[in-house]
């Protein structure tokens, strides 16, 4: 954790990866080009997902890749006029965005440069006590923004607007060389590893490392990038998110044995 928050915003990417409308909410920016990969070329088509997630989709007419920002912009904007949904739509590039960043999140690599814009106001804090620091409760309150504005949405819409636009979606994912998988597994992949984030009690015990601060209890530490900054939006807004992302995946077609338990 750096003093100054960069890259906390990795987290809201995570939260709602793969779902269009919610990625266009908290994570995509504009990008020159796609992610790079070691991968060798894909094929020019795909095979269909097993299990393809978010239903039937609307009969819309999408045009190629390079030319459904405006597309988009339409569907999402009928969603949510969100000062914070406005201001993403206003990009370019945001299906290969929403790909580069999940793929990104799901093979371990943090996205920080593409989320950089969207540091929350206002610097982390913490709190010392008995001759330990403490993340500053008020530190949570940065976040809650962004997650009424996730909890805000449909799940059920937000699921049939990513089935919609997925032929796209699977277009960009095939440009960086996955081309006999389905996107639907990154999808997943990365919702559910964000659900199986513990949430720990208050006060949450930091220490200093450098320019950094760390979780001090190891367990947490040692968590993945996304779920670490998902911790730092607080036990509230962690636990109202999870229940959005888990009404998400029902809606998606995720299987429930696929879940983390609900207690939290």
């Amino acid at each position: 954790m750096r003093q100054d928050d960069r890259g906390l915003w990795i987290i809201v990417g995570t939260l709602l990866a793969g779902a269009a409308i919610a990625a266009y909410i908290v994570f995509l920016r504009p990008a020159s080009a796609p992610v790079a990969t070691n991968r060798p070329a894909a094929p020019a088509a795909a095979p269909a997902s097993p299990r393809a997630l978010g239903g039937a989709p609307d009969q819309i007419d999408l045009p190629p890749l390079d030319d459904t920002d405006g597309v988009v912009r339409r569907l999402v904007g009928a969603l949510s006029s969100s000062p914070v949904v406005n201001a993403w739509l206003a990009g370019s590039g945001l299906i290969r965005n929403l790909v580069a960043v999940t793929v990104n999140l799901q093979e371990g690599a943090s996205p920080a440069k593409l989320l950089a814009p969207l540091r929350p106001t206002g610097a982390f804090r913490v709190v010392e006590s008995g001759g330990r620091e403490y993340i500053d409760p008020r530190s949570y309150a940065r976040y809650d923004a962004a997650a009424d504005a996730i909890v805000a949405l449909d799940p059920a819409r937000v699921a049939r607007l990513y089935a919609t636009v997925k032929p796209r979606v699977e277009d960009a994912y095939r440009e960086l060389g996955f081309g006999g998988k389905s996107f639907d597994g990154s999808l997943q992949s990365v919702i559910v590893t964000l659900m199986q984030t513990p949430v720990p009690g208050d006060p949450v015990a930091v220490r200093r490392d450098g320019v950094r601060y760390r979780y001090a209890d190891e367990q947490l530490e040692g968590l993945t990038p996304a779920q670490k900054q998902f911790l730092r939006m607080g036990p509230r807004n962690v636990r109202r998110v999870d229940e959005w992302l888990r009404q998400l995946a029902d809606a998606l077609g995720i299987p429930a044995t696929s879940l983390p338990a609900t207690s939290r």
